[in-house]
C-alpha cells in the first residue's frame, strides 16, 4: 500500500474535524504533511501533535508581534505534546491571512480544502499551481474562481475532487455510463429547517431556527445557506463547472430525508442514485481514497427497517436565492463572485439580527443588479482596481479571460455594496467598508 501525503486547510472546522475522524481509521495509509486553520489554535495544535505534522499555518494568530504569535503557538504545541505524551513535530509555522495558501503550496499528494467561503480561493489556486490534487470541500473557490481555477488545474494536470455530498454522489453515479449518455443531473436538497414555509413566514424566522438543520451537522454559514437554498444555488454552479453539464440539464429537487445525495439520469431513461445516511465522513473518505473505497466510519443504510423517501419541487417564490445563483452562473465572469460575497456579508447581518432572513436573498438580488448596471455602463461605479483588473470579464461573452484580480475586485465591491445596502435598510447611516 502506497502512503498518500495529505494537507488539510480549514482543518478545525466541520469538514476538517470529520476528516480527522476518517484519518484515524487509516493511520498507515495517509501521512499528514500540513495543517492550516483560522484561529482555533488549541484544535490545530492537538491535530498537529496527534498526526505528527511538520508544517502548520494559522490565519488569525494570537495578538502581538509575529515573534510573540509564534511563541504563543510554540507554547500551545508544547502543552499539547505533553498532554498527549508525544513529541512536538512542527518544523514550519506560517501565520497571517496567507498561511493556508502557504501550507497548500507545500509538496504533498492531495490538499483537502475545507476553508469556508471565498477565503479558500488562494489555497485552491496554490495547490493546483503546485500540481497537487485538491479535494474540494470549499465549493466557493471554484464557483467564484471559475475558469481561473479550471485553468490552473488544466495547466498543472492536477485534479479537482469533489467533497460536497451532492457532487461526490454525482461523480460516483457518472461511473455508470459514458459522458454522451448523460441526460441530466439531479441535485437533491433537504429543504432545510424552513421547508414548506411561505415568504411571509420566513420574514420572522430567527438565527437559532436557521441553524436547526433537520439532517446535517454543518458550520454556521453553510447551515444558513442551506436554510435559504443559497447553498443549493452554489452547488448547481459547482456541478456545472465540475462536470461540464449545461445549466438547463441540471435540476434541483427537494428530498427531506437526505438519503439520496444526488442522481444522474441517462439517455435511456435510467437514473443512478448514490444513497447513504447523511454523514460527511463518507464523501470525505471517497475523495481521499483516490478512486478506492476506504472505510469512512459512517453507517450504512439499514434496509431491514421500513422507511419512506419523498421528493418535491422547489418553491422558488419562497426561496429565490436558488434562481439568482443559476442566473449568476449563466452570466459567468465575476457574477458568481458577487453572489457569494454579498451572501457572506448578508448572512453575518442576519445572525447579528440586523436584517430578516428574507433580506439575504433580497440583498443578493440587489448586489447582482448593481453589478449588472455597472457592466451596462462599461464599468462606471466600479472600483479602479476592478476596472483595471476585470477588463470587462464580468460579462459572459467577454473575450478577456477571467483573472484572480478581477474576481477579488468584484468580491470586494460586492461586500462594500452589501454593507451599504444593509445600512440603508436598517437606517444605520453610512457603512464602513
Amino acid at each position: 500500500m502506497t502512503v498518500r501525503r495529505l494537507s488539510v486547510i480549514g482543518t478545525t472546522g466541520s469538514i476538517g474535524t470529520q476528516a480527522r475522524d476518517v484519518l484515524r481509521l487509516h493511520r498507515g495509509r495517509f501521512r499528514v504533511t500540513g495543517l492550516a486553520a483560522g484561529g482555533n489554535l488549541a484544535e490545530l495544535a492537538a491535530q498537529a501533535v496527534e498526526f505528527s505534522v511538520p508544517a502548520i499555518g494559522l490565519a488569525l494568530p494570537p495578538a502581538g508581534t509575529a515573534a510573540e504569535a509564534r511563541a504563543a503557538i510554540r507554547s500551545a504545541l508544547a502543552s499539547e505534546a505533553a498532554r498527549q505524551s508525544l513529541p512536538d513535530p512542527v518544523e514550519v509555522i506560517e501565520i497571517g491571512p496567507e498561511a493556508p495558501a502557504a501550507i497548500a503550496a507545500l509538496p504533498t499528494d492531495v490538499v483537502l480544502n475545507a476553508v469556508t467561503g471565498a477565503a479558500g480561493l488562494d489555497g485552491t489556486l496554490a495547490a493546483l499551481e503546485a500540481g497537487t490534487d485538491v479535494a474540494l470541500a470549499n465549493k466557493e473557490s471554484l464557483i467564484i474562481g471559475g475558469d481561473v481555477v479550471l485553468g490552473a488545474a488544466a495547466a498543472s494536470g492536477a485534479e479537482l475532487i469533489p467533497v460536497d455530498s451532492e457532487h461526490s454522489a454525482i461523480a460516483q453515479a457518472l461511473r455508470a455510463g459514458r459522458a454522451d449518455e448523460v441526460a441530466k443531473l439531479i441535485v437533491t436538497a433537504s429543504g432545510g429547517p424552513f421547508r414548506g414555509f411561505t415568504r411571509e413566514q420566513l420574514e420572522t424566522v430567527t438565527p437559532e431556527q436557521a441553524l436547526a438543520h433537520p439532517t446535517w451537522d454543518m458550520g454556521r454559514v453553510v447551515t444558513t445557506n442551506s436554510a435559504g437554498l443559497v447553498n443549493k444555488g452554489l452547488e448547481v454552479i459547482e456541478a456545472h463547472l465540475l462536470f461540464g453539464i449545461p445549466y438547463e440539464r441540471i435540476e434541483v429537487v427537494v428530498h427531506p430525508q437526505s438519503q439520496v445525495h444526488s442522481m444522474v439520469e441517462f439517455t435511456d431513461g435510467s437514473t443512478i442514485a448514490q444513497v447513504s445516511p447523511p454523514d460527511m465522513r463518507l464523501p470525505i473518505a471517497y475523495a481521499l481514497g483516490a478512486g478506492e473505497r476506504i472505510s469512512s466510519g459512517a453507517p450504512a443504510n439499514d434496509w431491514t427497517r421500513a422507511s419512506t423517501w419523498t421528493f418535491e419541487p422547489v418553491d422558488h417564490e419562497a426561496f429565490p436565492a436558488l434562481g439568482l445563483a443559476v442566473d449568476a452562473g449563466r452570466r459567468g465572469g465575476t457574477f458568481p463572485a458577487v453572489y457569494n460575497a454579498a451572501n457572506e456579508v448578508l448572512v453575518d447581518a442576519f445572525h447579528d439580527r440586523r436584517i430578516p432572513f428574507t433580506g439575504i436573498a433580497d440583498g443578493i438580488a440587489a448586489a447582482l443588479a448593481e453589478h449588472g448596471r455597472g457592466h451596462e455602463t462599461d464599468g462606471d461605479g466600479f472600483t479602479a482596481a476592478e476596472g483595471a483588473a476585470r477588463s470587462d470579464v464580468g460579462r459572459s461573452d467577454a473575450a478577456t479571460p477571467l483573472t484572480r484580480e478581477a474576481v477579488l475586485a468584484a468580491d470586494e465591491r460586492a461586500r462594500v455594496f452589501a454593507s451599504e445596502w444593509i445600512a440603508r435598510r436598517t437606517g444605520e447611516g453610512a457603512a464602513t467598508a
